[in-house]
């Protein structure tokens, strides 16, 4: 690989910036050393050894391409709404997949097809607009289709694998395939495509076309109600950061540890809602990493239960 580095190569923690990398056959740059920051919802963590934002297939397919011609690994990134990124950053390349955006509504089919950047809350508001009934329950999921579809994110007794159609998958190699939800082999918060390299370029949902959109932008506007009360959204977090292991809330079990307001530098378990964990505004990924650990730790003692992470933990951290 040939780089050029920039006449501002040097950067904090002695790391090098190189000049971007035009991406062959495509109009997209593959940039050095970007922060990933501010492409959480965290709002935390070191940069990306090299990062691209493609916004067709074609320009996808080139950056997989290219990593793998460098032999470097890929990590996909897509609202960072789900996501702790260590302060280190990552290694190889992280492809953002925010501008892979398209929406088709199927007035015959009462189908929705939309690419994985496109944001939930977004396709909410949109069919509900349409009076079309399926998507209320997701308007305060702060995510992507993409993952939404890996992750079977759900809310209010609801899931993504109640209402997928299919979703298109790319390979590392390449190779799209379209798999119905019971090839993903969803389970609660979870499916096959979790921890794998192979990125959804689209997806499909079955809604249900026809309503009165007054009614249906109600309940919609209800469910973003209930959430917006029960949840904290004045500072920076990822959602839920426990999944729920039944038949009592991770949340419940944290309050009744009594560690509702507890604080590691500027990492917080929020008073509102105590599966949530706020940055304060100083956090840094260690400090939500050992929150995290410290919570896992004091509920396994009280309740000899170990809750499970719903939250994506990328790069490495200290022990």
């Amino acid at each position: 690989m040939i780089v050029t580095l920039s006449s501002d190569s040097p950067t904090k923690d002695n790391r090098r910036v190189y000049a971007p990398i035009p991406l062959s056959g495509t109009g997209c740059q593959i940039k050095s050393q970007v922060s990933l920051a501010p492409l959480t919802s965290f709002r935390v963590g070191g940069p990306a050894e090299w990062y691209i934002a493609p916004s067709t297939l074609e320009e996808l397919q080139a950056s997989f391409d290219w990593a793998s011609s460098e032999g470097v690994p890929v990590t996909l990134l897509g609202a960072g709404s789900n996501l702790l990124v260590s302060d280190r950053g990552l290694p190889g390349l992280v492809i953002g997949t925010r501008h892979l955006r398209h929406v088709h509504f199927n007035p015959e089919t009462g189908q929705l097809t939309a690419g994985s950047g496109e944001s939930i809350p977004r396709l909410a508001w949109l069919a509900a607009k349409r009076g079309w009934q399926g998507l209320e329950w997701a308007v305060g999921i702060p995510g992507t289709v993409g993952g939404a579809v890996v992750m079977n994110a759900g809310a209010h007794r609801n899931s993504t694998a109640e209402i997928l159609v299919n979703a298109s998958i790319l390979s590392s190699t390449g190779k799209v395939e379209i798999l119905t939800p019971q090839e993903l082999g969803y389970r609660y918060r979870t499916s096959a495509l979790q921890g794998s390299n192979r990125l959804v370029t689209q997806a499909t949902f079955q809604l249900q076309p026809g309503f009165e959109k007054a009614v249906v932008m109600a309940a919609t506007t209800e469910h973003l109600n209930q959430r917006r009360t029960s949840q904290p959204y004045h500072l920076p977090s990822c959602g839920s950061v426990f999944r729920n292991p039944g038949p009592k809330t991770a949340g419940w079990l944290i309050e009744q540890t009594g560690l509702k307001g507890h604080q590691i530098g500027g990492a917080q378990v929020a008073v509102r809602h105590a599966n949530f964990i706020l940055n304060c505004g100083w956090a840094t990924a260690s400090d939500i990493f050992q929150l995290i650990r410290y919570v896992q730790e004091q509920v396994e003692e009280r309740w000899s239960l170990l809750l499970e992470p719903e939250v994506k933990i990328l790069g490495e951290f200290p022990f």
